[in-house]
């Protein structure tokens, strides 16, 4: 295929097809279509997704799919699943799929998962029998924010009186107001860094080795384990070699979750219930790789996005679940598409002619509706927005449970319709409506239903790189600024500040004057 998506006839096309479908809104879609939400929404395995509110018609939908077919998409999407080494810079597989397709005797990965599953199984039985009350998950990024938002999502599963905590931040805050509620004696720490060099990591690692250490008849080997492809460095800090689990160089740290570095889910929740998780995820991989384009959901979700991006002149994409339970799922999947797509160079390292991936943000429902909503209903800039949310909820107030879930409709069917002046009577009450939606709804959320939420989105992120033909495996950007944070810590430390920019040496002089 061509580097340049706007070279493609087909999305030459979609750019002829939106002079014809631009003066039409989607209030007057609804209104000449009383079937357009059957003709626009799937369902699988108790998930609905409806998409009927984007400012689309059949015949939108089809020339997304020409797009689709031109990006040679399905090439790509064979070569991920059969573990070729698509992530080109770093010359890796990409694998997390076969995290989860357990019964595949043929993959490696998937044979090493099950010894990695079976590892995990035998440390949880342990660690019920020990003294531990408390395990804390010392990561960052992917091994952290994943972790942290499932445990939360399915607190009601937890299948013991272990609690779980998060540090990830190496702001030094975090992790005192974590260690201060605990006792030493009866605290597990789970490093988790596939280098195990990462400085937030070590550093809070060896700050919580320090806490021990105030304790001088506790021994570093019965309160750390770690997850980490370096063994020897893991060995060196004090951890016992039979309390390292393992992590692959062809699984990314933002699709990590399923693998060892899930540990902290699998003590909270049980490997019953971890096993379901992959389950749930396994059939949406299913789903996502037989199922064809036009009930496809995250083909259709990620072509979706390049509607209203490229031609909609979308500048942001709001992910607003309406449950408390799914409250970290905006600042997981932040890092999941804007470190996956954020990129401004192709596969062959050409400049990218056109937008990469949205701006992500979100909160839970009810809450943002207060906060930033007013914006989404009147604001100049345009969003598009996914409402996810849950028809049985896991408390029996029901009538509340109804309250929630009208404002998650109400406010899907408000972006669409929006109001007129004739309908509102003064000007600084007109909506402007014909703003994209698409909502999920699930029928419960259950470890077997939130694995397949999040896989996905994490299809629909690689759709979306591979319609721009980029690398979404990899995260360059990130490196930099680790790069010079490194240099400039000698600088903070010592006297003089030199051969920096002024705002540089500014800074770091205005840190010494106050310390």
């Amino acid at each position: 295929m061509s580097s340049t998506i706007k070279k493609l006839s087909s999305y030459q096309v979609l750019a002829k097809h939106f002079d014809d479908i631009n003066s039409h809104t989607l209030r007057e879609l609804f209104t000449q279509d009383e079937g357009r939400f059957s003709k626009f929404s799937v369902q699988f395995e108790g998930l609905l997704f409806d998409y009927s509110k984007n400012r689309i018609t059949k015949d939108t939908v089809a020339k997304l799919i020409a797009l689709f077919n031109e990006c040679d998409v399905d090439a790509w999407r064979e070569k991920m699943f059969a573990g070729e080494k698509i992530n080109s810079t770093e010359n890796r597989g990409v694998q997390h799929t076969a995290l989860r397709d357990l019964e595949n005797k043929n993959s490696e990965i998937a044979n090493k998962q099950i010894d990695a599953l079976k590892k995990i199984e035998s440390f949880i039985a342990k660690l019920k029998k020990s003294n531990i009350t408390d395990v804390v998950n010392i990561g960052i990024g992917g091994s952290h924010l994943g972790p942290q938002f499932v445990c939360d999502a399915l607190r009601e599963y937890s299948s013991s009186n272990l609690n779980v905590h998060f540090v990830a931040n190496v702001d030094a805050e975090e992790i005192n107001r974590v260690l201060e509620t605990l006792n030493p004696k009866n605290t597990m720490f789970i490093v988790t860094s596939k280098s195990f060099t990462t400085q937030e990591t070590l550093t809070n690692s060896i700050t919580a080795r320090s806490w021990l250490a105030l304790d001088i008849n506790l021994k570093n080997q019965d309160h750390f384990v770690a997850v980490t492809a370096n063994v020897k460095k893991a060995t060196e800090f004090g951890i016992a070699e039979e309390n390292i689990f393992p992590m692959w160089d062809e699984i990314g740290g933002r699709y990590s979750l399923w693998s060892a570095v899930g540990l902290s889910i699998a003590v909270k929740i049980g490997m019953e219930n971890f096993r379901e998780l992959l389950k749930g995820a396994h059939a949406m991989d299913q789903h996502f790789f037989d199922t064809p384009a036009d009930e496809n959901i995250p083909v259709l979700m990620a072509l979706l996005d390049i509607w209203n991006q490229h031609f909609l002149n979308t500048t942001a994409h709001a992910i607003l679940p309406y449950d408390v339970r799914l409250t970290y799922l905006p600042a997981y999947l932040q890092q999941l598409v804007m470190e996956s797509n954020g990129k401004s160079v192709d596969r062959q390292g050409n400049k990218l002619a056109v937008a990469s991936s949205a701006i992500l943000f979100g909160d839970v429902g009810t809450n943002a509706q207060h906060s930033f909503f007013q914006l989404l209903h009147q604001g100049t800039q345009l969003v598009s927005c996914d409402f996810i949310g849950i028809a049985k909820p896991s408390h029996d107030n029901y009538a509340q449970h109804e309250i929630l879930l009208a404002n998650m409709i109400g406010q899907t069917q408000a972006l669409m319709m929006g109001q007129s002046l004739e309908e509102a009577g003064d000007e600084h009450k007109v909506f402007s409506g014909n703003r994209a939606s698409n909502t999920i709804f699930l029928s419960q959320l259950t470890p077997y239903s939130l694995g397949m939420l999040l896989a996905i989105y994490e299809h629909r992120t690689f759709v979306h790189g591979a319609l721009l033909n980029i690398n979404s495996f990899d995260q360059m950007g990130v490196e930099l600024g680790k790069r010079l944070a490194n240099k400039l810590l000698d600088k903070i430390r010592n006297e003089s500040v030199t051969g920096e920019d002024s705002s540089t040496s500014g800074l770091i002089d205005f840190y010494k004057q106050n310390n």
